[in-house]
């Protein structure tokens, strides 16, 4: 009989914490954590036929195809697929096109897989508030996430200095106040088209609360798993 796997998809706007919460995740529970920006970054960085399409379209000022985001997924998915019980999502997928292309995926290729949906649910303002303190890792390899709020558990040790990496951290220039409303207002007309398909699917989405502390949410959320409220 084969060993049951589940795969995550985290759902939330940027600066939910869904990105830490994987790496608690990744931590107690050995599972793996597909990040499609990181993905891209290799990649173009590997200079692979994935890669190259997905830089020039970057440069070209396009978006990156739902077909070339699912071919790159897929290969991800069948690569680490034996070697753990627990996938989690990140940032795929976007669009009803490739949810329909995950479930697609997941019923033709995987057997023994249950999808869960988990929302981490932050009010706009305190997201706001979050991004405009994040900064990043500026090694492509590394991509860590820091917060330089006060009595924040995500500030760097030293200085702007990476942990992981000892890497400068840099701040994205859309991570300025008013950029950050206008990314909330387009993912959020996508995540409601998402939550539309998947209601029709009869998947049930779980909400966690990400104002708390990671430590708590990572509580809520592990609380949620061992009472099988996440199905």
């Amino acid at each position: 009989m084969k060993e049951e796997k589940s795969i995550y998809v985290f759902m939330g706007p940027p600066g939910s914490g869904k990105g830490s919460l994987a790496k608690l995740c990744i931590k107690k529970f050995g599972w793996y954590q597909l990040s499609t920006g990181n993905l891209c970054r290799e990649h173009i960085e590997q200079r692979t036929e994935i890669g190259k399409q997905i830089d020039f379209a970057i440069k070209s000022g396009k978006l990156i195809s739902d077909s070339l985001v699912v071919t790159m997924v897929r290969e991800w998915l069948i690569e680490i697929f034996d070697v753990t019980t627990g996938i989690i999502l990140d940032g795929f997928p976007r669009t009803v096109a490739q949810a329909e292309a995950l479930d697609a995926l997941i019923a033709t290729t995987f057997d023994s897989v249950n999808l869960k949906l988990v929302k981490l649910v932050v009010p706009n303002e305190e997201i706001v508030d979050r991004l405009s303190g994040r900064y990043i890792c500026r090694n492509n390899r590394c991509q860590a996430v820091y917060s330089l709020r006060i009595n924040s558990v995500l500030r760097p040790r030293i200085g702007l200095a990476c942990d992981e990496c000892s890497d400068g951290l840099v701040r994205r220039s859309d991570d300025e106040a008013e950029s950050v409303r206008e990314r909330l207002k387009i993912y959020y007309a996508h995540e409601q088209d998402l939550v539309n398909y998947y209601r029709k699917q009869q998947h049930d989405i779980a909400q966690v609360d990400g104002t708390h502390s990671l430590d708590r949410v990572f509580e809520s959320f592990e609380y949620l798993i061992n009472h099988r409220m996440i199905t």
